[in-house]
C-alpha cells in the first residue's frame, strides 16, 4: 500500500492487518520515525526487522510500480539529507542522469572495476544491482581528458596536468617579405631558353639521330610501312608530354620519388615561394611544389612545372636560405634548363638503350669465345674494333659527337648551375646563397675529417671525372657570387 501523494493525509489511513491502531504520522523531518513493533530497540523483540503480514517477511510492494516514488511528509517533497553529507543525496539513474556524489569530498575517487581497485558502490534504487562497468585500462583506446583542476565529475580527485605533446622544431622565419600585400608586376616572359638550354639541346642532336634510326628500324620491321611510320610520328610527338602537367606529376612521384606537401609543409613553403616568384615577376601557380623525404639539403627543378625540396631543406634551414634554394631552382625553370635537359634525355633514350644492349651482347660474345679458346676471343675483339673504326670513318659526324656528348652535357650542366646561382643573386638572395654553399663545403670538410680519423682517405675525383661532373665545386660557385656580395660604397 502506498502513502497519499500529499505531505499531510486528508483522511485517516485504513488500518494495517493485525494492527491495533492506524500508522503513526511523521511530524517533521527532524523527528525520528516511530519504532515498529519487533524493530530493533522495541520491547519484546530479538532485534529482527518488522514482520509484514502476508508478504513472506518482505516489504510491501506499492501498487502501480510505474507510478511516482512516495513523498516524504515535512520534507517539501524532497528526499531526506544523509547525516554527515554536505550535499544532497545522490541523484539516481533516470532522475537527472548525474553520477552519485560520494560522502566526504576529501576522499579518494571511486575505483573502477578492472582498473586495480575495488568495485564501485551499487546505485540505490536500481534493484540493488552493481554499478555500470567502465572500460578497463587495457580497453581504453583514447587518452582521457586532462582537466587543469580537480575533475568536476569526481570530487576529491587530484589535479591532472595536461599531457605534454612535443612538436618538431621549426626553422626561423627570417625572410624579408617585401612583396607581401603589395601588387606583383609580372614579367613579360614567364619562361624561356637561355644559351645553356640551347646548348643542351644542340648537344643531344647526335643522340636524337641515333634514336630516330633505332625507332624507325624497329617500327618498320615489326609493323610494316604504314603502321611503322605512325609509330615513329607518335614517338616524335611524345616529347610534348614534358610540358603536360599530369604526366610531369606522375614522373615526379614514381621516378623522382617526390610527393605532395602536407598541410603544415605547404603552410611554410607557399609564402616563401610566393615571395620568390613575386621578386622574379613570375606567376606562382605556374609551378607545382613537391617534397622529397630526405635528410640532405637539396632541391630539384624537374620537367616544365615541378619544383621539389627535401624535408631537411623545408624544416631545418632558415626561411631566407630556403628562399635562396627555391630561387636557384626557379632560375633553372626560367632559363629552360629543366625542360631542355629532360627533352634531350627522352629523345636520346632509344639510342642509349641500343648502345647498352650492344655492350651486353659484346660481353656475352667475349665470354662464350673465351670458353673455346684465346684465339677466338682475339678474333672477336679484332672484329669489334674494325666495326667501331668503320663507324668513325663512315659516319664520323655521328660517332664523334656521341663520344664527346657526355663531356659537353656536363659542361652545359655546370654553366646552368652558375646561371641559376646568378638568378638567385639577382633576386636579392646572394648572401643566403653563399651561406648554403658554405654549408655544402662544411659538409665535405667534415666528411674528409671523419675519414682521416678512421684511417681512410677520400678518393679525390680525377681529371676526367671532374669533366663529367654536372655541378661546379663550391669555391667556383662562391667566386661567381662575389660581384653580388660586394657592399655598396
Amino acid at each position: 500500500m502506498s502513502q497519499p501523494p500529499g505531505p499531510a493525509p486528508a483522511s485517516p489511513e485504513p488500518p494495517y492487518p493485525g494492527a491495533a491502531s492506524p500508522p503513526p504520522q511523521y511530524p517533521a523531518a527532524s523527528a525520528p520515525p516511530p519504532q515498529y513493533p519487533g524493530s530493533p530497540g522495541s520491547p519484546g523483540t530479538g532485534g529482527a526487522g518488522p514482520q509484514y503480514p502476508g508478504t513472506g517477511s518482505h516489504p510491501p510492494q506499492y501498487p502501480g510500480a510505474g507510478g511516482p516514488a512516495p513523498q516524504y511528509p515535512g520534507a517539501g517533497g524532497h528526499p531526506p539529507r544523509y547525516p554527515g553529507a554536505a550535499d544532497p543525496a545522490p541523484q539516481y539513474p533516470g532522475a537527472g542522469g548525474h553520477p552519485p556524489q560520494y560522502p566526504g569530498a576529501g576522499g579518494p575517487a571511486p575505483q573502477y572495476p578492472g582498473a586495480g581497485g575495488g568495485s564501485a558502490s551499487p546505485y540505490p534504487g536500481a534493484g540493488g544491482g552493481p554499478a555500470p562497468q567502465y572500460p578497463t585500462a587495457h580497453q581504453q583506446t583514447a587518452t582521457p581528458t586532462q582537466y587543469p583542476g580537480p575533475d568536476p565529475r569526481y570530487p576529491g580527485q587530484q589535479p591532472q596536468p595536461a599531457p605534454f605533446v612535443p612538436r618538431p622544431a621549426t626553422a626561423p622565419d627570417d625572410l624579408d617579405y617585401r612583396h607581401q600585400g603589395s601588387r606583383v608586376h609580372l614579367a613579360s616572359h614567364q619562361r624561356g631558353a637561355d644559351a645553356t638550354a640551347i646548348g643542351q639541346l644542340a648537344t643531344q642532336i647526335p643522340g636524337f639521330l641515333v634514336s630516330l634510326a633505332v625507332v624507325s628500324s624497329l617500327a618498320l620491321g615489326m609493323f610494316g610501312t604504314a603502321v611503322g611510320w605512325l609509330v615513329v610520328v607518335a614517338w616524335l610527338a611524345s616529347g610534348a608530354l614534358v610540358f603536360h602537367r599530369p604526366t610531369e606529376l606522375r614522373f615526379a612521384r614514381h621516378v623522382l620519388k617526390l610527393r605532395a606537401p602536407l598541410a603544415e609543409e605547404r603552410a611554410r613553403l607557399e609564402p616563401i615561394w610566393r615571395e620568390v616568384t613575386a621578386r622574379a615577376g613570375v606567376e606562382a601557380n605556374t609551378y607545382e611544389l613537391m617534397v622529397e623525404n630526405s635528410d640532405d639539403l637539396n632541391a630539384v627543378a624537374a620537367a616544365g612545372h615541378v619544383v621539389g625540396v627535401t624535408t631537411y631543406s623545408l624544416n631545418r634551414i632558415p626561411s631566407s636560405n630556403l628562399a635562396a634554394v627555391l630561387a636557384h631552382e626557379l632560375g633553372h625553370h626560367t632559363g629552360g634548363h629543366a625542360w631542355a635537359g629532360l627533352l634531350g634525355y627522352w629523345y636520346s633514350l632509344p639510342g642509349r638503350l641500343a648502345w647498352a644492349f650492344t655492350r651486353v651482347l659484346a660481353r656475352i660474345a667475349l665470354a662464350v669465345a673465351g670458353v673455346f679458346s684465346a684465339a677466338a676471343t682475339g678474333l672477336l675483339i679484332l672484329f669489334m674494333g674494325m666495326f667501331v673504326l668503320a663507324g668513325f670513318l663512315v659516319a664520323w659526324y655521328i660517332t664523334v659527337p656521341l663520344v664527346v656528348a657526355p663531356y659537353l652535357l656536363a659542361y652545359a650542366g655546370r654553366l646552368g648551375e652558375l646561371r641559376a646561382d646568378q638568378q638567385a643573386a639577382a633576386l636579392g638572395f646572394a648572401p643566403e646563397m653563399a651561406q648554403v654553399l658554405h654549408h655544402f663545403q662544411a659538409e665535405e670538410d667534415a666528411a674528409k675529417a671523419y675519414a682521416v680519423t678512421q684511417g681512410k682517405k677520400l678518393k679525390e675525383p680525377g681529371g676526367l671525372a671532374k669533366l663529367l661532373s654536372t655541378h661546379p665545386d663550391n669555391y667556383t660557385r662562391l667566386r661567381a657570387l662575389e660581384p653580388y656580395l660586394q657592399l655598396p660604397r
